[in-house]
């Protein structure tokens, strides 16, 4: 049976599962974290708080963690990342092919560039090109990438925009299998109506109420400033908007909405954690992500929220848009930075309760067959042939 390395940063709770769901079927399936034990329970600098998952994300899969020598450990920048042990940790297990999430770390890359033509080198990354570069960065860019991926056998991409990207940088279509970006689809799509109820009693939510959330990191990224506005735009009384999360822009955002005419209708949570979150999505019936970004490459909330049952609106900056929303069917997409648009796309939406029922049906529907068993089939598919 050939044998499957894995190397990824740190344990988060969107690819443990697929670890998991691998290690069924492949047992010679072996992860090694980079960041090291550290990264286990960290401070997020973006949610502003200690951050510890509370499903299990070490459990069911052979892993290990390596020493990381980084002065400063982490994933903000390209040094954060140094394992000098981690060729003699790899050769040990001695693995056919060798799964690479991300190369934007110092040992990522070595390893990549190390194992070329030796092993099987496959990728994993969802990087889009919605937030290209312009001028002579750009050219430094395309040469630098093209060159990075020359070292990759196969690349497994998450969705549309992924893929274009990975053929920008040259990888050809036999060098691409598409592997879908998944959350645990069963865990959010469980009833868990009775108490979402309670949340909304909570939040002083009537049972006409209808809900607009945003559930994410309170940064610049998400650009919740917009949301906002266009929110105090929507003319309709019965429309409630919850903000769930943390981050630098909570001051501000909490500082503005307490100076909105509908700040009756406004409600904050601190961040949710995993557990709780499908609660939080079935309390509502449309999801809204209006990132500018850069960077949104994907927004799993998105998968989250289609498996609650939710009405999804995302902004063109956001990753998974072409693949996960639909117009007229579980829901739209506005222009960036344009609250008037995104005011507009609400406003249709929530004219009549049965079409946001029929959406909300819709994103379970579409969501589906983006599941990790979907991810795990193709990438066992690919260690047959080897």
């Amino acid at each position: 049976m050939s044998r499957l390395a894995i190397v990824t940063t740190h344990p988060i709770q969107y690819y443990a599962p697929v670890f998991q769901a691998m290690a069924k079927k492949h047992p010679d399936t072996k992860v090694f974290y980079t960041w090291g034990e550290d990264s286990i329970q960290k401070f997020d600098p973006d949610f502003q708080k200690n951050i510890e998952w509370d499903i299990p994300l070490l459990e069911g899969y052979d892993y290990q963690f390596l020493k990381n020598t980084s002065s400063n450990p982490g994933t903000a920048h390209f040094k954060g990342i140094i394992n000098p042990d981690a060729f003699r940790a790899i050769d040990e297990f001695n693995p056919d092919a060798i799964l690479v999430y991300g190369w934007a770390w110092h040992s990522h890359l070595k390893i990549i560039r190390h194992y070329a033509k030796k092993k099987k080198v496959w990728f994993r990354g969802d990087s889009t090109l919605l937030d290209s570069t312009r001028g002579y960065k750009k050219f430094i860019r395309y040469v630098f990438l093209r060159w990075v991926y020359s070292h990759v056998d196969l690349a497994f991409y998450v969705g549309t925009q992924n893929k274009k990207y990975f053929q920008y940088f040259g990888l050809k279509d036999k060098q691409l299998k598409f592997a879908p970006h998944a959350i645990d689809n069963s865990r959010f799509s469980t009833d868990r109506k009775a108490e979402a109820g309670q949340l909304r009693e909570q939040l002083h939510i009537p049972l006409s109420g209808k809900v607009v959330l945003f559930a994410g990191k309170l940064e610049p990224k998400k650009d919740p400033f917009t949301l906002l506005q266009a929110f105090e735009e929507v003319d309709d009384e019965n429309l409630f908007l919850v903000f769930a999360g943390n981050g630098i822009l909570e001051k501000e955002l909490k500082e503005r909405a307490d100076q909105s005419v509908k700040k009756n209708n406004l409600a904050f949570l601190d961040f949710q954690n995993q557990s709780a979150m499908p609660v939080l999505y079935q309390a509502c019936q449309i999801f809204c992500l209006p990132s500018v970004g850069p960077g949104e490459t994907w927004g799993l909330a998105v998968n989250e929220a289609m498996a609650a049952g939710c009405a999804v609106i995302v902004s063109d900056k956001v990753g998974c848009a072409p693949d996960l929303v639909k117009e007229e069917k579980n829901g739209s997409i506005f222009r960036h930075k344009n609250s008037g648009d995104l005011a507009r796309v609400i406003q249709s939406m929530i004219k009549k309760n049965d079409v946001l029922e029929e959406s909300g049906e819709a994103s379970k529907k579409i969501i589906e067959n983006w599941s990790f068993e979907k991810q795990v089939s193709v990438i066992l598919e690919e260690l047959k042939k080897i």
